[in-house]
Order: C-alpha cells, then sequence, then structure tokens
C-alpha cells in the first residue's frame, strides 16, 4: 500500500528525468554538442591558404575509372587529406566543355569532385560534404580561378573558400590542383545558417547545370563562329579599334525593339521580351548570348514550367511556394520595382564590383550566360561566384587593351541582374562607390605574389600540368601586368578621364589605357588545347614581377628533395608510408562535442521513460 502511495511521485519523478534528457538532446547546439553529420571547422583547416595542402587517394581499379571519366559516374575510394584519412568517399570526374577537352589533349588530369557523404550521410570533412578539385586547365597561371576567389571573399561577398592542394593517387604523385569549397550544404549552412534559403544553378541544358550536359556543345565551332582572337570587330561597316572589349560588354540591340543600354543613368524599360532563346543579334563584344530568358533571370509568366533551367537545376528541395515566390521576384527585378525588397543590394553590387574587374567572358554577362549561383532567401536574390579559369580577358584571347579597358558602367540591357544598377542614378552612384572602395581595399597584386612564392616549387614538379614552369612564370607576371593596368583603366573610367561605356570608347580610343603589349593568350585561354602558348611576345621591361619562391610571406616554399629510389610529394617528408585510409578518428575538440553525445541522450531519455512506465505497471499490478 506505501508503493501504491507513491506511485504518482515516482512516475512524474521518471517524467521529470525523462523530459530534461529529451531537453538536453534537442537544445544540446547550444551546450556544445554537434550532430553526427556537422562537424565543424573545415574552412580553418583545407581552406587555410598560408600553405599548400595534401590530398591522397587510394582507389583500386585507377586506370579503370580514368578510362570511364567522361560518365561521371561515383566510384568509391579513401582519401586522406592533410594526413586525416576517410573512407568510402564518393570520387567522380567534373566538369562540361572541360571534361571533353581533357580527353581531347590525351591527358588524365581530369577536374574531380570528392562527396564525403555518397556513401555515408552522415559523413563529412569537418562540416564539409562537396570538395572540387579543379585541374586548372587552360590557366597557365595556377590562380586565375583563386586569385578570383580570394577578391571575392576579401570584398565582403559570399564566396566559395579554396586553397591549393597537392594531389597523390595510390602513392604516386598526381599534380598541384586548386581544391574549392563545393556550393551545396556545408557552403549554406557556412554563410546562412541552417535555416538557409533556396539555390540554384541556373544553366541552359547545352552548357551545364548537371552532369552529363555540355558534351554535345562544339566549343570550336563557337569560337571560329564569334570569331575568336580577332583584334577588331565590325559593326555597320565600322571597324572596332583595338578590338572591343570582349569580356562583360555584351550589349545589343534586342528583339522586340529594345535599345542598347547606355549605362548613362537613364531608366530602362521594364520587362523583357519573351522570345530569346538561342542566339540574339550580334552586337559589340561578339554575340549576345547563348542562353535562354530564364537563364539570364528574365520574368518570362507565371508557369514555373517557363523556368526550367533554373528550377531543374535547383540545389536545395523547393516547393511550389518557393518557385512562386522567386518568379515573383523575378518579375519585379525585371520590372525595376520594389528592387530593395527583391535584392540583397550590397551584396549584388559587390560581387558584380569584383565581377566586372576580372572581365569574365565565360559567365552571366558574357556570351554562353552560365557559371553562377543564383540564392533567394524571403524573396530576395543574391549571386554566388563560380568558375573564374577564362577571367582576365581570356575566354577569348583578344587584344589587351579591349579586355584592360571593358567598360564598367555598360548595362546589359538582356540582363536584369545587372541591368538594374543603371536603372538609377543612385544605384549607379552606390556601385562606383564600392569599386572606388574595392580599389583602395583590395590588393591583387600582392595576391599574386604571395600565391606565386608558395606555389612555384609545386608547379615545378607537378608532373602532370597542361604548361611548362616557364609558361607558367611568364603566366603569373602577365597577370600582375593585367592587374595593374586594369585598376588604372576603372580609376580613369570613375575618374571620367576614360570611357566607362562601349559607345563613349568608340568615339575617342585615344583615352583608353595602352595595353596592347599584354598577350592574354600567355596567362591560358578558350584556345588552350595543352602545352601552353610558348613563350607568346616579349614583355616590357618595368612590368610585373612576382617575388621570388622564399621571399614572399606565403610561408616555407622549399620543394622537398627527392631521392633516386623514391620521389616524394612535397609535403610528405616526415610522414609514414601510406596505408589505405582508415576511418577518422573523432574526439571532444575545440567547439566540438562528442559526435554520440547527442544520441546517448535521446536514448538515456527513452530508458528512463522505459523505466518510470514499467515500475508504475508493476506496482500498480
Amino acid at each position: 500500500m506505501a508503493a501504491n502511495r507513491h506511485i504518482d511521485k515516482v512516475c512524474c519523478c521518471a517524467l521529470a528525468l525523462a523530459l530534461l534528457l529529451t531537453a538536453l538532446f534537442v537544445n544540446g547546439r547550444a551546450l556544445g554538442l554537434q550532430p553526427l553529420t556537422q562537424e565543424v571547422g573545415y574552412e580553418s583547416r583545407l581552406f587555410d591558404t598560408g600553405r599548400v595542402h595534401t590530398i591522397d587517394i587510394v582507389m583500386d581499379g585507377w586506370e579503370e575509372f580514368l578510362d570511364a571519366c567522361e560518365d561521371e559516374e561515383y566510384r568509391a575510394c579513401h582519401v586522406a587529406v592533410d594526413g586525416e584519412s576517410y573512407r568510402n568517399v564518393g570520387l567522380r570526374a567534373k566538369g562540361n566543355t572541360s571534361l571533353s577537352s581533357v580527353s581531347q589533349m590525351g591527358s588524365d588530369r581530369y577536374s574531380f569532385k570528392l562527396e564525403f557523404d555518397q556513401y555515408d550521410g552522415s559523413q563529412t570533412y569537418h562540416g564539409l560534404d562537396k570538395l572540387c578539385l579543379n585541374n586548372l586547365i587552360q590557366d597557365n597561371t595556377y590562380m586565375k580561378d583563386y586569385l578570383t576567389y580570394q577578391m571575392m571573399g576579401a570584398f565582403g561577398v559570399d564566396s566559395p573558400l579554396c586553397s591549393y592542394a597537392y594531389i597523390t593517387v595510390n602513392g604516386e604523385d598526381w599534380g598541384l590542383y586548386l581544391a574549392v569549397e563545393g556550393v551545396e550544404d556545408g557552403f549554406l549552412r557556412r554563410n546562412y545558417g541552417s535555416g538557409h534559403g533556396e539555390l540554384y544553378k541556373p544553366d541552359s541544358m547545352s552548357f551545364g547545370g548537371g552532369r552529363g550536359n555540355g558534351r554535345g556543345f562544339d566549343m570550336q565551332g563557337f569560337m571560329d563562329q564569334s570569331g575568336s582572337g580577332d583584334d577588331s570587330k565590325e559593326e555597320d561597316g565600322q571597324a572596332m579599334p583595338g578590338g572591343f572589349p570582349q569580356g562583360t560588354g555584351d550589349s545589343q540591340a534586342m528583339p522586340g525593339g529594345f535599345p542598347q543600354g547606355t549605362g548613362d543613368g537613364q531608366d530602362l524599360p521594364g520587362g523583357f521580351p519573351q522570345d530569346m532563346e538561342g542566339f540574339s543579334p550580334p552586337g559589340r563584344g561578339g554575340f549576345g548570348g547563348m542562353g535562354s530568358s530564364d537563364v539570364k533571370l528574365q520574368y518570362i509568366d507565371d508557369d514555373p514550367d517557363s523556368y526550367p533551367n533554373i528550377f531543374d537545376n535547383a540545389k536545395t528541395k523547393v516547393s511550389e511556394g518557393d518557385k512562386e515566390r522567386l518568379i515573383s521576384s523575378l518579375q519585379s527585378l525585371s520590372q525595376y520595382e520594389g528592387l530593395e525588397d527583391v535584392l540583397d543590394m550590397e551584396e549584388v553590387l559587390r560581387y558584380f564590383v569584383v565581377h566586372s574587374y576580372v572581365v569574365n567572358g565565360d559567365s552571366y554577362t558574357g556570351t554562353m550566360v552560365h557559371n553562377y549561383y543564383l540564392y533567394e532567401e524571403n524573396g530576395q536574390l543574391s549571386m554566388i561566384p563560380w568558375d573564374y579559369n577564362l577571367a582576365f580577358g581570356t575566354f577569348q584571347g583578344g587584344d589587351g587593351t579591349s579586355a584592360v579597358n571593358d567598360p564598367i558602367s555598360q548595362a546589359l540591357s538582356d540582363r536584369p541582374m545587372q541591368a538594374w544598377i543603371f536603372s538609377d542614378e543612385a544605384y549607379t552612384a552606390q556601385y562606383h562607390q564600392l569599386y572606388a572602395s574595392f580599389l583602395d581595399s583590395v590588393d591583387p597584386e600582392g595576391m599574386i605574389s604571395q600565391a606565386y612564392a608558395l606555389i612555384a616549387p609545386y608547379v615545378e614538379k607537378d608532373p602532370t600540368k597542361f604548361c611548362t614552369y616557364a609558361e607558367f612564370e611568364n603566366g603569373v607576371a602577365v597577370l600582375g601586368d593585367f592587374c595593374a593596368l586594369r585598376a588604372e583603366s576603372v580609376r580613369g573610367q570613375l575618374a571620367g578621364t576614360v570611357p566607362g561605356t562601349e559607345d563613349g570608347q568608340v568615339a575617342d580610343t585615344s583615352l583608353l589605357v595602352d595595353a596592347s603589349q599584354l598577350s592574354l593568350g600567355d596567362m591560358g585561354s578558350m584556345a588552350d588545347t595543352g602545352g601552353g602558348f610558348g613563350p607568346g611576345q616579349a614583355r616590357e621591361e618595368g612590368g610585373f614581377v612576382p617575388q621570388a619562391p622564399g621571399q614572399g610571406d606565403g610561408g616555407s616554399t622549399q620543394a622537398p628533395e627527392e631521392s633516386e629510389a623514391s620521389a616524394q610529394p612535397p609535403g610528405a617528408e616526415g610522414r609514414e608510408s601510406r596505408q589505405p585510409p582508415t576511418s577518422p578518428q573523432y574526439g571532444w575538440g575545440a567547439g566540438e562535442g562528442h559526435p554520440l553525445a547527442g544520441p546517448l541522450l535521446l536514448g538515456g531519455s527513452a530508458l528512463a521513460l522505459a523505466a518510470g512506465l514499467l515500475f508504475a505497471k508493476f506496482f500498480k499490478a
């Protein structure tokens, strides 16, 4: 009877204990507990740019994997990142036209994508689920992607992290790659938190947006049609002196009577024609763009099926409500209405400042209208940068003067995400102010020197590189010269001494910064099919000279000595001989909870509740 009298108290105590343990489980993050799938800290590990990292891949049947790389199918491998090992990681080749280009060159140096969670959904590299390993094709400088991402990040743009990594395969040297944070779950959590918005990678199906896309595209035919390498274009029978800016200057007379963008702050028409599939009529800068209306982020109508190149390339799971919200934002953007509500203005302006500076024709503002991510949260849109290996005027490898003077105030009337900047004088003024701030606060030439000092020894011993070491050194020097001359031109455009629009530059070419001495092809370009470009034309005295290895601030750059018996990759000295990677070891690291703590608390809660119920049932009987 005494036990029966206390049965209510016993049940209450058991229930209270269960609730307490459940509360600890639910609020574990605030107490330092980390979910098994969300380890933290990859940004300070692999993406420490003060060193060249090591990535060791172990895979059975590597030759068979290479033979099937164009299928872009995942194969399981073991991976060690700076000595930290992971089993059963997914590995596949990546790329669109670059994938077939590697094969056509007779090379096996593909770009790769590592998915730590491909076979084990709980496995990440300290919170990173996807890692891109870029092969640096068409980039004799090894820096065009790296430099752009570094400048984006330094200027406050949400940008992928990146660092250099020396790769080995089954213990043998493979080469120096650029490791780039995948713009997926880890990126979204790092930049926007667990309650992040939706992510898209708009791309016409013939050019990318997913695995397998772009293979059928005839790049050589496109280059021939667009007159790649010509130093001049003609329009209305008038030769364009020095070649017109071939980077972002893609405005032209639009179907349906659209005028050329003026870039002078005048209001642009709201709404865009809907019959813009395929090529736009050719105009200054080559062609108007091969992407369809949705890829250009134009409003078409209210039907989600009218935007297949956006919604079919969603990187997050989107609902019908998400689609309606994005279409509504595109409508306001195209009509230049309520822009403060549908744009993260500061973010977008900063993005276009850096994007404009690097003159990337292989992009949203270029001919093919791709290579960007679109982020939407609560109806606000922003751009995330991607793929700049053909930046700095090297997409079509034209004249140096045209690229260096690429106009910064040219509205692309069929690209509303860029054209809105010039729809109101206040927006244009803010953009110009940010551009001036960028020039004053970001030092690309210093970044180039530091990167050169860091990677030069690794480039020299890279066994699969697409260029010679001499071509690498020359490419880096040309890149530094380009940045110095580009800054000079942009400052002049902001001050009004250099015309900031295509019309103004045509009217008086004498005002342009002379960059005729630059050979853009020396940096690597779309026309590069391996083996580099050779020495190119001689550079003038007094140009950019990167710091020699060991003289910069990039840390130790001494390449390891090699014995005749066994060559060691950079950074391998002192390491134990390679064994197949083992599962990573977990612990209570700084700021990290034990990965099993959450499940243990939940199990304890369930056990406490079950014990209380059994106790009550026993005494009730």
